[in-house]
């Protein structure tokens, strides 16, 4: 006998998608948080992300579709608003638009090409230099809002969430075995079927050993929310790639209007790495002016003067793809690489399938790492 049938550690956004899938199906399942609800410490906090669908392979624009209708469907259970369909532009030297334009069309997710012209007269917060490829359907998830409804859909089907759990270790018994201990000060041990591990940048502290995981770098980013000083239009969200004479970029940027703090923009992947135990939250000064200039340069409609940095973790594999999978009764999701908030309700249905023994998609697999 076990106490759970699967216990989740970690309850930032996957495992909390997680949580919810497994609990909708039935499972006696326990979701484990190290910090306080509304924590600030991982990569699941925040008022906004972008709901960007951007992609051209034909696995994460199966995602995407699948994503899009559970985030309505979450919606529709728990009465949040999460998911603000304010749409996004992609503009820049992308030498992947018309690859995405065609892999979207093929699922009926609609997407536009418009000049540079067109684009400014509609979103005057923004400069645009080449062609903007717009998909009016993608948007802005509520990343706070988000994981607080999963976690309520899943305590409504019968999951028990616990916050301020933190896990010391996890051994392996036998095929259908694990025991989790809690680091309580009693060493409580807690046995299940399955463990799921979707704890971000701490994944490697708690299962590097135990599974062949890839090395999984983490980062301190930090994006900025700037003033706004346009609301004349909707604001849409925004992916930009360097182009030539773009050299002092640090990599490309994105960003979203972020309601009642601003509009925040960031660098992709490009903090400082960093131990998530031993982190300072503070933004790396040389980075952040080198933002304070893309604003000033690129969105006249944001001041960037009045700004405000934000911190967080991005856990990166080695190929940004991310990493989902089961060895023996242990299933892992890391490497989120900094864009997978918003395929995050469809991560936790593959997490639940791993659970019942069924396989992730192939992109997704450790074996790419053999």
């Amino acid at each position: 006998m076990t106490d759970h049938d699967v216990i989740i550690v970690g309850g930032g956004a996957m495992g909390s998608a997680a949580a919810w899938q497994l609990a909708s199906r039935g499972r006696d399942v326990l979701l484990l948080e190290r910090f306080a609800a509304g924590h600030a410490n991982g990569a699941s906090h925040g008022a906004s992300r972008n709901f960007n669908v951007s992609y051209a392979d034909a696995a994460h624009v199966a995602l995407l579709v699948e994503a899009g209708r559970q985030w309505r469907e979450l919606e529709a259970e728990t009465g949040a608003s999460l998911l603000a369909q304010v749409g996004i532009v992609n503009h820049g030297d992308h030498p992947d638009l018309d690859a995405v334009h065609e892999a979207l069309g093929a699922v009926g997710i609609p997407s536009e090409f418009l000049p540079a012209s067109e684009a400014g007269a509609r979103w005057p917060g923004l400069r645009f230099e080449t062609r903007v490829l717009h998909t009016p359907t993608a948007g802005r998830l509520n990343a706070d809002a988000s994981v607080d409804a999963l976690q309520q859909a899943a305590a409504a089907r019968g999951a028990e969430v616990r916050h301020e759990a933190p896990v010391r270790g996890i051994r392996v018994l036998d095929d259908d075995l694990v025991e989790v201990t809690l680091d309580d000060g009693d060493g409580t041990a807690l046995t299940a079927r399955r463990v799921i591990v979707a704890a971000g940048a701490w994944t490697s502290k708690l299962v590097g050993g135990l599974l062949p995981l890839p090395e999984l770098v983490v980062t301190q980013e930090q994006p900025g929310h700037f003033a706004a000083i346009d609301t004349s239009f909707e604001w849409p969200g925004f992916n930009h790639r360097p182009g030539p004479g773009d050299e002092w970029w640090y990599s490309g940027v994105y960003g979203m209007l972020t309601p009642g703090e601003g509009v925040k923009a960031g660098w992709h992947g490009t903090g400082p790495v960093v131990d998530p135990d031993h982190r300072d939250f503070t933004a790396e000064p040389v980075q952040f002016e080198a933002l304070r200039r893309y604003v000033r340069e690129w969105i006249p409609g944001a001041d960037a003067d009045a700004a405000r940095a934000i911190s967080c973790t991005y856990t990166t594999s080695p190929d940004s793809v991310f990493v989902l999978d089961a060895v023996g009764p242990l299933v892992v999701a890391a490497g989120f690489s900094g864009h997978g908030f918003k395929f995050t309700p469809a991560i936790g249905r593959v997490l639940a399938d791993l659970a019942e023994g069924r396989p992730s998609p192939e992109p997704f697999r450790l074996a790419r790492f053999a």
